[in-house]
């Protein structure tokens, strides 16, 4: 249980996506070029996390600036989430997720996990050498395939592609790295709804993530993310279903993005 309900949800929200605009280069030493109209620095999402009618806790997913990795410009994002007092008796979550995504192919340089849940803590850091197909973690090196996502920049390059196409029921194959080894998903596209939360009422889109092996994203229950339906792809509601109910996200804020959000209805 230690990580079954607070974890599970914080992570839902870093799911990659292995379709979209992408422009491969001709050299293989080369790298891709993802256009990219999504989001940009100084963006900030800030979600409440439901318990039923309860606020179990604040998330904040942010674009801080621009860094340089190995001469290559990135987006330096960070991820926390807390819970509030009022219920850290009863779960207390300190996490903070880091990123550097390259700004040209929107992948993963280096990434970092600090995690507090209850009496369960653990610091992970990775950078991913994407030209020699390595992760070199502070646990070990790893072989992945090129242009593999940890579960932040994983997020942010799901933002980036175009799902009018899709149909009710359609899968898509993606891959994530996480601890030491690198995992197969499958997102299925279920369809458009109008979300109502804090932030607005949007028109959005739905995907379900299909776990097919490994401990990524374990649970008892289905798990459900509705994305703005504009080329923004905000999040707007994340759901999952637990032993006893369901936890959910709700976007309460937003600012600095990329556009105007195009799928918002109403304040």
């Amino acid at each position: 249980m230690r990580r079954n309900k607070a974890a599970l949800l914080f992570l839902l929200f870093m799911i990659s996506f292995s379709s979209g605009k992408i422009i491969f280069p001709q050299d293989k030493d080369d790298f891709r070029t993802i256009v990219n109209n999504a989001f940009k620095v100084g963006e900030k999402l800030t979600f409440d996390l439901k318990y039923g009618f309860v606020t179990a806790g604040v998330s904040v997913m942010q674009i801080r600036d621009l860094r340089k990795i190995f001469g290559r410009e990135t987006y330096h994002i960070t991820f926390e989430v807390n819970s509030v007092p009022s219920f850290d008796w009863i779960y207390k979550v300190r996490d903070r997720y880091e990123t550097y995504i390259d700004t040209q192919g929107i992948f993963p340089w280096r990434f970092e996990q600090h995690i507090r849940e209850g009496s369960y803590s653990r610091d992970f850091s990775a950078f991913f050498d994407q030209k020699r197909m390595k992760a070199k973690t502070s646990e070990g090196t790893y072989d992945i395939p090129r242009y593999v996502n940890d579960i932040v920049s994983a997020f942010y390059l799901a933002r980036t592609f175009d799902y009018s196409k899709m149909k009710a029921g359609e899968l898509i194959h993606l891959q994530n790295f996480y601890n030491h080894k690198y995992y197969d998903l499958d997102i299925k596209y279920i369809g458009k709804e109008v979300v109502e939360a804090p932030a607005g009422k949007f028109n959005c889109i739905i995907v379900e993530p299909i776990i097919k092996r490994g401990e990524l994203f374990k649970s008892e229950g289905s798990i459900y993310v509705w994305l703005s339906d504009d080329v923004l792809k905000i999040p707007v509601r994340v759901k999952t279903k637990i032993v006893v109910g369901s936890v959910d996200a709700y976007l309460s804020s937003y600012q600095g993005l990329a556009g105007k959000p195009a799928a918002k209805i109403s304040d």
